[in-house]
Formats: C-alpha cells, structure tokens, sequence
C-alpha cells in the first residue's frame, strides 16, 4: 500500500532536527570527561598528534574525532563530542526511511520528534563514544534494506560493525527478535524483522570497512580494533555492576512517562487485534529490556536499543488521536485543558511533599489531595465520555496527558544534557565525573604561568592515580605518570590522591580538589528520591585528590641562602 505524504510534513522534520541540534549542541564542551570518555578521546588526540596509540573497542569515534582535532590542531570538550552530537541529531531522519505500510508517515514525524527529545538518547548524543553510532548506524541498516538500497546497506553495516560493542547487544536483541517472530508464524509478512535483500553487498562492506577503519591505511589499527569489540561484549556478560535491575525499570517511570501510558495502550490493543505492527516492535522492545536486565554488566547507556521500539509504538499510538473533527475541537480543546491543568496541580502537590516532613497532618493532606486530583481526572474523562463522546474523552485526555507528561519529559532531556549544571544529578549522566576539572586545568595553568613564565610549559607528574580524564584535563601541559614519586627527582607539579605526603608537604604546597563524584543512588530512601524527582538534589560522594606545586615557584617564596 502507498501511503500519501501530508503537507508540513518536511517541515516538521526539519523542526525534529532543530531541536535535537539544540538540545545535543548547547553547552556541548560544558561537562567535564569521564573516564571512559578521556580514554577514546586521548586516543583520537594521540592519532591526531601522529602517534601510534593502541586503539580501544571504538574505532569510528577516535578515527573521525582526530580528523578534527588534527584541523582544530588539539582537542577540545566541543570537538571530542561534536560526531556524538551530530550523529544523534542525523538519528531523527530514520522514520523517514519506514514511511510506507511499517510506520504511516504521521507516526513517523512523531516518532522522529520523540526521538529528538528524548533524555536518554538526548545523553548519550552529548557523550563520547557512546552507544548512539552503533544505535543510528544500524538503523539506518535496517531503513535502507527496507528501501531495498544495498549499496548503503554496505556502508552503513560497515560504519555500524566500527561503532564499538554496543552494536553486538542491537544484532543480539533483533536477532532473537526475528526468531521469535518466525516461531509466531509471521513471515512473509510485510512487517517481519528483519529486512532482507537478496544479495548483501560484500565488496562495498569490505571497501568501506578497511578504508575508513584504517582511515584511509594511515591507521592500520584501528581494523584489529573494531574486532575487539566482539571480546568487550562478551566480556560484558563476566562482571557485574552495581545499577541494579530496580534503577533500570525506574528511569521509564521518571524520564518517559508519557510513552509507558501509550505503549501499555498500544501493546494490549495491537496484541488484542492482531497488529502486524505493534507485536513485532513489541517483542523487540521486551527482547531489548530483558537483555538489559540480564546483563550483569548493565549500565543505563544500554537502555538505548530499548528507547526505539519503545518510542515507535507511542507514536503509532498517538498518531490513533491526531485526527479531530472541526464539530468536536471545541470540546477536546476543553478536555485537554482541564487534563493539562489536573495534572500539572498533581505534579505541583507531588513536589511539595519533598518539602513536608513525612510524620506531618500537611504531609497526609497533601498525599490525599494528590490521590483526590486523580481521581477527579479519572471521574471527568467518564463525565465527558457520557455525556458528550468516548472519543471526545479519549482524545482529550490522551493529548491532555501529552502536554503535561511531554513537559516534564522536556524538563528530564534538559536535565540529562547536563545543561542544569553537575549539582543537579541525573540517572542518564555517566558516573565518576569530575566535579572540579575546570578548576584544576585553571588553577595549573596559572601556576605555571607564574612560576615559570607560561601557562603549559611546567611539567606535571600524576603519582598514583588511574584516570584518563585527569590526563585529558592536562592534556596541554606535560605530563607524566608514575606509581610514586622518586625521591631524587624535584618536579614543579605533582598530582596526589588524598594522602599527608611528608617529602611533598616539606618541599611543595598543596591544594586539594574534588575529582570522581558520584550520586548515591543505592544508599537512598523513598524521600531521598521524592526530593531527587521534584528537585534533583541527591547526596553525592566524591574523590579528593591533591595538586602539589614546588614551594619556589610562588612569589612570597624565601630566597635561598648564600
């Protein structure tokens, strides 16, 4: 079946790609490296420098990202995460690519809008060498062997196989998923996933994938490290984490609220009539979830393969409401108002009870008022289901539910793009970031500047510490590491865990600073989240480590004797 294309509708993907470039680009360079990130970012540096580094498990990220850091001539937050940053935003344009009997080309502009605000994928855009290339490149496998173009099958396939381990987990989850489907009888149907060809296009593949794995033969490489991300994945299933299965599930409820209410709906009702599109992204979507969960190595950032189906079903639900007769807009318009605001007073109690003491009369007060709006939004949608339409009801509250839930989704992408600032932790931000990096890097420059006449020219010796973002932090000075100091030796910086050193504090004076910080997720109660939901404040713990200059370089240093 040919399914016509609406007008506005290549506007409305334009306006999905604005607002993914908005939230993935403002402030990009603003967060400081963690360090996995520092690790492939150092690496891409070092490519770019002409070294010869051994290359971790994410070739396409550090070969591209030292392109530009050889033009920009060093690296930078900004361009270390600009290829994230733009490959999530390019993430919008994949619905377009099933604009035909699998996803109706309204469904498709939602789902590209879902996916343009997302938090999560929002989080993983602005990260290096995260999940989000082997999530879109794969996709765009998928999109184009739907439009049957194999020479981008090849392409794509390539860049998705040098995207690092997390592709293995997206061929794991669809792989199980169409043999599900085929033990559910539903091949040779339009919808079966996945989508074959008849002849995959070897020779582009290969071409594509030695040239830019090699970038262009200059790094040889970085082939041998996209076949290392087969042993970081299974590797993956050896250790464990600690994000319990618990934080997994409730991030769904806290970050995507609107879409667990459309796709439960979507879910019960496409399996009741026998959707050829519903089941099979329905499957995917609890293959996606379950090989979370069981990965004793989760990590939130997995969650990405989750997001897509979860986010197509919503929009192939929601797209059912779009359609409003010109006689019933007066009363949905009215439905969606009163929705709107019932909601909006349920937040505003909800977040007053992270202000209230818990043994309190105002504390009971306020939880039967929340307990009473809902249940006076539920008594109003039967209201106007019986006395006007069931469907001015379901409309109305569905689109109700959009504008409130979709706000505080908004309110949640904003958040996880770290554009609150480090104070207001998020589920999405990655753990052990450095609270003080840009203190630190300000606070060695001008001590070199001082003491030496230039703000890079000192050395620094980092003793004892393992951390690649401390490295990339200091990535323009000189630096050293080493277990500990040799006592023979008289550097002007040295970098020290938390510790009273008597040779360095005789001969250097110090400065402490918070580094790795991390929220304390697992030692929290239900009102420690209350207030983490409505205000986003969360004990954190964090790492000290001390940065030691030599006592002659400070201006009030006494001469030395004659």
């Amino acid at each position: 079946m040919n399914y016509r294309h609406f007008k506005y509708e290549g506007w409305l993907y334009v306006l999905a790609f604005l607002i993914a470039i908005a939230l993935r680009f403002i402030q990009l360079g603003a967060m400081p490296f963690t360090d996995a990130e520092a690790t492939s970012a150092l690496q891409a540096l070092h490519v770019a420098q002409g070294l010869k580094p051994a290359l971790g498990a994410h070739p396409f990220y550090i070969l591209s990202t030292s392109i530009l850091f050889f033009l920009y001539g060093g690296g930078t937050n900004f361009l270390a995460r600009f290829f994230p940053a733009l490959v999530g935003s390019l993430l919008v344009f994949v619905p377009l690519l099933f604009a035909d009997e699998r996803i109706k080309p309204r469904s498709g502009v939602i789902l590209a809008l879902f996916i343009a605000l997302d938090p999560g994928l929002v989080a993983l855009s602005r990260q290096a060498a995260s999940p989000i290339f082997a999530v879109t490149f794969l996709l765009l496998v998928l999109g184009f062997l739907n439009k049957n173009r194999s020479s981008l099958v090849g392409v794509f396939f390539a860049l998705a196989l040098l995207s690092g381990p997390a592709v293995w987990m997206g061929i794991l989850g669809l792989a199980i998923t169409w043999a599900i489907n085929q033990a559910l009888s539903f091949r040779k149907t339009s919808d079966e996933l996945p989508l074959t060809i008849n002849h995959f296009p070897f020779l582009t593949f290969l071409s594509t994938f030695i040239t830019l794995g090699s970038l262009f033969f200059l790094v040889p490489n970085g082939l041998s490290a996209a076949l290392a991300s087969i042993p970081a994945f299974i590797s993956r299933w050896t250790f464990a984490s600690d994000v319990p299965a618990t934080r997994i599930l409730f991030s769904f409820l806290i970050y995507q609220p609107l879409g667990i209410l459309l796709v439960v709906i979507a879910t019960i009702r496409g399996w009741w009539a026998g959707s050829k599109r519903i089941i099979p992204l329905s499957i995917w979507f609890l293959v996606a979830l379950l090989l979370v969960i069981f990965l004793p190595s989760r990590d939130i950032s997995d969650l990405a393969w989750v997001l897509i189906p979860f986010w197509a079903m919503a929009a192939i639900e929601l797209t059912r409401n779009v359609d409003v007769f010109a006689e019933e807009r007066l009363e949905v318009g009215g439905v969606i108002l009163l929705t709107a605001f019932i909601w909006t007073f349920s937040w505003l109690d909800l977040s007053g009870l992270a202000w209230t003491a818990a043994d309190s009369s105002q504390y009971a007060m306020r939880f039967w008022l929340l307990i009473g709006a809902l249940f006076l939004l539920l008594l109003s949608l039967l209201l106007v289901a019986a006395g006007w339409s069931t469907r001015v009801a379901q409309i109305g509250g569905v689109w109700g539910l959009a504008l409130a839930l979709g706000l505080l989704s908004l309110g949640g992408a904003l958040g996880s793009a770290g554009l609150r600032g480090m104070a207001y932790p998020e589920l999405w931000h990655p753990a052990n970031l450095p609270a003080q990096a840009d203190l630190l890097q300000t606070t060695v420059s001008d001590m070199s500047n001082w003491g030496v006449g230039n703000k890079i020219s000192a050395p620094v010796v980092i003793v004892g510490i393992d951390s690649p973002a401390l490295e990339w932090t200091l990535r323009e000075h000189q630096v050293t590491l080493a277990e500990a100091l040799d006592a023979a030796s008289s550097p002007a910086f040295v970098i020290t865990a938390a510790s009273n050193d008597p040779a360095l504090s005789s001969a250097y004076r110090g400065q402490d600073f918070t580094w790795r910080q991390t929220p304390s997720w697992g030692a929290t109660l239900p009102k420690d989240w209350l207030r983490w939901l409505a205000l986003r404040e969360m004990p954190q713990s964090g790492e000290t480590i001390i940065f030691w200059a030599r006592d002659d370089l400070f201006v009030d240093a006494p001469s030395p004797s004659p």
